[in-house]
């Protein structure tokens, strides 16, 4: 589950990473949304494939 997490925070990462600066204050929250919008956006597709 961790890896899960990780290889998120990573995609999150280089998304926000081209959004905002990396020594901006806020660039964990973008990260973290980013995250979000990934983690929703594999569950989106994994439903979709599904129901074919």
């Amino acid at each position: 589950m961790g890896i899960v997490i990780r290889a998120l925070l990573a995609l999150g990462g280089a998304v926000a990473a081209v959004l905002v600066a990396r020594d901006s204050p806020n660039f964990g929250v973008v990260q973290g949304m980013m995250a979000l919008v990934a983690a929703v956006a594999v569950l989106v597709a994994i439903g979709l494939i599904g129901r074919r």
